[in-house]
């Protein structure tokens, strides 16, 4: 009998305890930098890099939560047509959306919300990358259009996260004809005189970019996000040139004149709301104050004339 094994070592564990489990995911690393993180200073700093400033994807629901004030609500999205051409290549297509429902607890690529950004009123869309990259079929193309119309009902201006590889290849057609219906919502929300701005996060590439993302009012980007249509390497093949150092990131189109501003995720809620503001609360201007009158000196009456 080895009376280590059967003796001594459940007195030990009896008289310690049970050992305790270990959360998984206490530290993260940053892909930049690979330097560790832990959770909780992670979630405080909006999961940007507390050693280097990378920003880290994050999902459409935590995109909702760092964009709006404190009780937005989220609203349920028409449902489309699963598996329109019943594509299959190694998995059938309708396989992979199941799958991509269950890890991201969503219906498709984009979650739309409104509420309030600094007091203003506010519907927004925003792309979940997890979910097959946040390709755009006909899902992603009926929540912008279901985002648009709320925004002219509601009179409130339309603001986009985009975070998307592109076109969705298993819908073909169907994926292709999203890019003008969302270009179509996105006139509807113009036409209203409301503002539409886009934020681009990393990535946006392929049909996203090609379509709506580029005609925002305003074009926002994180820092160092991704933006172009094709990749670099394509481009590179094309046009048989060395592409400059930085093409198609956030600061090389800022400095290049298409985008407007480059914003720091921990700041994307004050300019946001500062942005709607200023193209949305009319400017009071006090009206001039009427000029001061003096009175007249009241002059005494002329005498008389005297007469002969």
């Amino acid at each position: 009998m080895n009376w280590i094994s059967e003796w001594a070592l459940p007195k030990i564990k009896t008289l310690f305890g049970a050992p305790r489990e270990v959360p998984e995911n206490l530290w993260h690393k940053c892909e930049a930098c690979e330097q560790m993180i832990f959770h909780r200073d992670l979630e405080r700093a909006l999961h940007v890099c507390t050693h280097c400033g990378h920003h880290m994807r994050i999902g459409a629901a935590r995109r909702l939560e760092y964009t709006f004030d404190a009780g937005f609500s989220r609203i349920e999205l028409p449902r489309v047509p699963t598996d329109p051409l019943r594509f299959r290549d190694q998995r059938r297509y309708a396989d992979r959306l199941r799958e991509a429902q269950a890890k991201s607890a969503m219906d498709d690529a984009i979650a739309v919300a409104h509420g309030t950004i600094e007091g203003h009123r506010a519907v927004v869309a925003a792309f979940e990358f997890a979910f097959m990259a946040g390709s755009m079929g006909a899902g992603v193309g009926e929540g912008i259009v279901t985002a648009a119309r709320l925004a002219v009902l509601q009179d409130a201006p339309l603001i986009v996260f985009t975070a998307s590889g592109g076109a969705r290849m298993q819908e073909g057609a169907v994926s292709l004809m999203q890019m003008p219906r969302t270009v179509i919502a996105t006139r509807l929300v113009k036409e209203a005189g409301l503002p539409f701005i886009v934020v681009m996060c990393d990535p946006t590439t392929g049909g996203v970019t090609a379509s709506f993302a580029m005609l925002g009012d305003i074009q926002i980007a994180e820092p160092g996000a991704l933006i172009g249509f094709a990749g670099a390497r394509v481009i590179e093949q094309t046009v048989r040139e060395k592409l400059p150092e930085g093409f198609q990131r956030a600061e090389y189109l800022l400095e290049h004149g298409i985008l407007d501003l480059v914003v720091a995720r921990g700041a994307m809620r004050e300019t946001l709301g500062r942005i709607i503001g200023l193209l949305r609360v009319p400017l009071v201007v006090p009206p001039e104050p009427e000029p001061v009158v003096e009175p007249l000196i009241a002059l005494p009456p002329p005498e008389p004339a005297a007469t002969s």
